[in-house]
C-alpha cells in the first residue's frame, strides 16, 4: 500500500509478557479514509495491538505513526485530543449519568474552556457549550437516541449502551476510530444497524475506522482492508476477497472453509 495513504503506520511492533511474545515484529498501514479490519483466532494479538494503538500497552520494540509523526512517546490521556478515539469490548460508560451526559463527556474532550473559566462562564464559554450540546444532539438523532436522552444509560438494554458508547467516541471527533468487538452481544438487526453505522462514519464523517471483530461477516461487509495476525504475527493483508481465499487465513482462523 501507498505510505502516502496511510493514515497511521504499524512499524516492526514488538510486545512480551516475560518469556511470552504477544506479537512479533507486526507491520501493516491503516489507510486514510477507510475501514481496516484487524481479525486472528484467540490469542492472535489482536487486543494487545489494539491497547499498544491505544497507548495502553508499552511496546519494547518498533513504533507508531500518526500522520507521519511517532505517536510511542504519546501518553495515553493525550490520544484524545490527538485526533485517536476508541470504543471497547466491556462497556465503559457512567451507568449512572444520562445518555446526553454521556455522549457530552466525549465532546468536552475538544473543549477549549477548562475547568476555572466554566465557573465563571464567558459568553466565549457559553457558546462552546451551545457547540457541544449540538454535537451531541445531532449525534443522538444520527445513533437514534434522543427517545432516551435523560434516561440513565446503564438502564438501557444492551444495543442501546453500545450506541451510546459509539456516540461517545465519535463526540470527540476522532479522525481515527478504533472499534474493539463493537458486534458483541448484538443482535441479527442490531449487526445490520451497527454495518450501516460504521460505512456510514466513514462514508459521511470522514472517519478512518480500525475494527477488531470476530464477527466475520460484518468484517467482510463493512472492510476496505483486512490485515490478519496468528501466534502474534501478521500473516495476511489485502482487499476482502483476497483474505477471503488466502490459504493460511483459511486454515488459521476461517475453519477450512472459505466465507
Amino acid at each position: 500500500m501507498d505510505p502516502l495513504e496511510a493514515l497511521l503506520e504499524v512499524r516492526g511492533i514488538t510486545v512480551r509478557f516475560g518469556g511470552i511474545t504477544a506479537l512479533d515484529d507486526v507491520s501493516f498501514d491503516i489507510p486514510r479514509d477507510k475501514v481496516c479490519g484487524l481479525i486472528g483466532p484467540n490469542g492472535a494479538g489482536k487486543t494487545t495491538l489494539f491497547n499498544c494503538l491505544s497507548r495502553l500497552y508499552q511496546y519494547q520494540s518498533g513504533d507508531l505513526c500518526f500522520e507521519g509523526k511517532s505517536i510511542t512517546d504519546t501518553p495515553v490521556h493525550k490520544m484524545t485530543g490527538l485526533g485517536i478515539g476508541r470504543t471497547f469490548q466491556n462497556l465503559a460508560l457512567f451507568r449512572t449519568m444520562t445518555v446526553r451526559e454521556n455522549i457530552l463527556v466525549g465532546a468536552h474532550t475538544k473543549s477549549h474552556s477548562g475547568f476555572l473559566k466554566g465557573l465563571w462562564p464567558t459568553a466565549m464559554v457559553r457558546e462552546e457549550e451551545a457547540h457541544l450540546d449540538h454535537i451531541a444532539q445531532d449525534l443522538m438523532v444520527k445513533l437514534k437516541l434522543t427517545d432516551v436522552a435523560d434516561r440513565p444509560a446503564g438502564a438501557l438494554p444492551f444495543g442501546f449502551q453500545k450506541r451510546v458508547e459509539f456516540a461517545r467516541a465519535l463526540a470527540a471527533q476522532p479522525r481515527l476510530l478504533l472499534l474493539d468487538e463493537p458486534a458483541a452481544g448484538l443482535n441479527h438487526e442490531e449487526l445490520s444497524d451497527l454495518g450501516n453505522l460504521i460505512k456510514w462514519v466513514r462514508d459521511d464523517l470522514g472517519v478512518t475506522v480500525l475494527l477488531v471483530e470476530h464477527h466475520m461477516q460484518l468484517v467482510m461487509d463493512v472492510s476496505d482492508w483486512i490485515v490478519v495476525l496468528n501466534f502474534g504475527k501478521k500473516i495476511a493483508e489485502g482487499v476482502p476477497q483476497t483474505i477471503q481465499k488466502h490459504p493460511e487465513v483459511v486454515r488459521a482462523y476461517l475453519g477450512g472453509t472459505s466465507v
